[in-house]
């Protein structure tokens, strides 16, 4: 999604340091709530990401209906459901997939190459990328390949393909929105949940998920809190965030969420990463930061 202009009025500054909390924290946990969801036994697809999105679209949509806004026109749900596609299906379905069998810090680390690939696409649509932000892309992806080829994904090869998809899915339909005729920002949300949860379950349920038997608490719990907290409350929080204080600021959560995520595998669920993992966890984190400088000295 596309950065809206920022407010003229500064926001107080507490309810920044709230929403930037929440975007932090909150999405930074949703790694570890995916893995305690694939742990109880649930549907990857057509449960823990599928229906996530559904209800949690459902529901934006319903309270912006319910106050006023103006509903996806007929022309815009197609884009809708291609940002679906992209981002929800490939970019959060593959994560889910991929962490059977990878470490949720882990997913997080290879999900935090979004803004190199970004950045990459951006130059091939033809914008200008200066020095500075190339020099991030070479050691970001100096990081990738560190990630993928030393770190402990060789030892499981489609967990390191899912997690090739997912950012690349992501970060392409994040470029390809650029300029699309959309709804607000919140109702663009809400319609691209929707669209992709709905494809998140077709799909799943043709690759014969099914639930056998009741989900247990931990499994309702981890779904609950990915729906209630992950896709409203901190998308709600990026979102006016995006609106009232810099750009720059609103996406660091891109290097914030990893450390988080690899925080709260090692404390919840016991996961180990070695020394290669978190050398290629900081390179990564270093092209990010070195892009994220470069567009504000651009800007």
């Amino acid at each position: 999604m596309s950065s809206p202009e920022t407010t003229s009025a500064a926001p107080r500054s507490g309810l920044v340091v709230l929403a930037l909390f929440l975007v932090y924290v909150v999405w930074g946990s949703t790694y570890l709530g995916i893995h305690l969801a694939l742990e109880s036994g649930l549907p990857p697809l057509s449960v823990i990401s599928g229906t996530r999105f559904v209800i949690a679209g459902g529901v934006l949509y319903g309270l912006l209906r319910w106050r006023g806004v103006a509903a996806p026109t007929r022309a815009q749900w197609p884009t809708l459901a291609v940002m679906g596609l992209c981002l929800l299906f490939f970019g959060n379905g593959m994560v889910v997939l991929a962490e059977r069998d990878v470490s949720s810090g882990l997913a997080a680390v290879a999900v935090a190459s979004v803004p190199l690939w970004m950045a990459l696409f951006s130059a091939f649509r033809g914008e200008k990328v200066t020095r500075g932000e190339w020099l991030g892309i070479a050691i970001g992806f100096a990081g990738v390949l560190w990630l993928n080829a030393g770190s402990s994904l060789t030892a499981t090869p489609l967990g390191l393909v899912l997690l090739l998809i997912a950012p690349l899915g992501w970060a392409a339909g994040s470029i390809w929105s650029r300029g699309r005729d959309l709804p607000s920002p919140f109702m663009t949300a809400a319609g691209q949940m929707l669209c992709g949860g709905v494809i998140l379950v077709a799909v799943g349920l043709l690759r014969g998920e099914r639930l056998h038997g009741l989900p247990n608490l931990q499994g309702v719990l981890s779904v609950g809190y990915l729906t209630v907290f992950g896709s409203i409350i901190a998308f709600t929080a990026y979102v006016w965030l995006l609106h009232n204080v810099r750009p720059v600021l609103a996406s660091s959560y891109a290097y914030v969420n990893p450390v988080i995520a690899v925080a709260l595998g090692v404390w919840i669920a016991q996961e180990r990463f070695s020394v290669s993992d978190l050398g290629a966890m900081a390179v990564i984190l270093a092209g990010v930061v070195v892009i994220t400088l470069a567009r504000l000295r651009r800007a």
